[in-house]
């Protein structure tokens, strides 16, 4: 088979559509060396993309930049398909969300989540309108259509009309760059960052629905009532519709929150492996990765009991209401002071951690190719 696969996400820096498009590519073309595979792109790919690639090549994986100058909003309707038709790709996979006007019996559609349909008060009003325009007939297109957890399967087939057989549920997985990193290399970064020993971990974009305004106030609740001081360290780009939640920084916890913007994975893969927990009080969610890499470094994590997370984490994480500031205060603490707690979640995260991989993610996605094309 020739697999073209949507490289519009690898332009930008890697978010978690990104990394889930590179890692699922990657883990195809290793798993099935006679296929040929490729990642295709209007512009140029981002350099942390590159050097990716260039680390783990294989011959089957291609990064296709197509260097068009400007698109004009015609990636999907022109460019795109004409490219596929020229180099007669076998199928296309649209790995975030859209895809091409092209041969609707050779496609496939990831949709990772349907917060801009369910949610729209919580994204920027061009995105959410683009969703609610384009998402309907991407999925009406696919052949077939892939989600990362069963509640997205359902929300989709419920609110979009689909049928289920057309929909399979694939879980992601961690990275293989997250793993338990030592000590003396935690320190140096953490030195670097300027973090100290005793730290909470929040990693994501900044947008509404990762809620961090609950974090913040129950962050608060921590310093001014209990004798604890641990930094509140938040990394993540900046996103959309935060002004409520910066202006708490103002308060007089301030100087206890230390934001770090973007970090790579190594700088990521240290401060998993040593903060005193990591928090994720999402709001909605497709599946959750960055609290499934934070248990494959060694993080006890606290997150909301939302759905798709209970899905992805299991029983091995601390789940609260996802607006409960005095429950997520009391969790916080409860690990600051309790060292067997921690040690005992600390295990089972591991251990959960380990049910997933991208070999596994390659073949259950493979596996849909084959039946599009029978």
């Amino acid at each position: 088979m020739r697999i073209g696969l949507d490289g519009y996400p690898l332009c930008e820096p890697l978010t978690g559509v990104g990394h889930y498009t590179f890692e699922l590519a990657r883990a195809l073309a290793q798993n099935f060396p006679a296929d040929q595979f490729q990642l295709i792109a209007p512009h140029a790919f981002n350099a942390a993309v590159i050097e990716q690639w260039e680390r783990a090549s294989r011959p089957n994986l291609q990064l296709v930049n197509l260097d068009l100058k400007s698109v004009r909003g015609r990636w999907w309707s022109f460019y795109l398909p004409r490219y596929l038709r020229r180099e007669r790709l076998d199928l296309f996979h649209g790995t975030n969300y859209e895809l091409p006007l092209w041969n609707r019996r050779r496609t496939v559609l990831t949709v990772h989540d349907l917060s801009s349909l369910l949610y729209p008060e919580l994204h920027r009003k061009q995105l959410a309108r683009r969703m609610r325009l384009r998402l309907p007939l991407a999925v009406k297109i696919a052949k077939a259509v892939v989600t990362p957890t069963e509640v997205v399967k359902q929300e989709l087939c419920s609110h979009l009309n689909v049928r289920p057989a057309k929909v399979t549920a694939i879980h992601e997985a961690p990275r293989a760059s997250f793993h338990p990193e030592t000590p003396a290399e935690c320190l140096l970064v953490r030195k670097s960052l300027g973090i100290e020993e005793t730290f909470l971990l929040f990693v994501g974009t900044l947008e509404p629905r990762k809620n961090l305004l609950t974090l913040l106030k129950a962050f608060a609740q921590i310093i001014h009532e209990t004798p604890l001081r641990p930094q509140l360290v938040i990394a993540g780009g900046e996103g959309w519709l935060m002004d409520e939640t910066f202006a708490l920084r103002d308060e007089t916890f301030a100087q206890r929150l230390r934001f770090t913007g973007y970090l790579e994975d190594h700088e990521l893969r240290t401060l998993y492996s040593s903060c005193g927990a990591f928090i994720y009080p999402s709001l909605y969610e497709g599946f959750g990765l960055p609290p499934l890499e934070a248990m494959a470094c060694g993080a006890p994590v606290i997150a909301s009991r939302i759905a798709p997370l209970q899905e992805t984490l299991g029983e091995a994480a601390i789940l609260i209401d996802a607006l409960d500031v005095n429950a997520l205060a009391r969790s916080i603490i409860q690990l600051l002071t309790d060292g067997g707690h921690r040690d005992d979640l600390i295990a089972r995260g591991r251990a959960r951690a380990k049910n997933f991989s991208w070999d596994a993610t390659a073949r259950a996605t493979y596996r849909i190719y084959e039946r599009t094309l029978a």
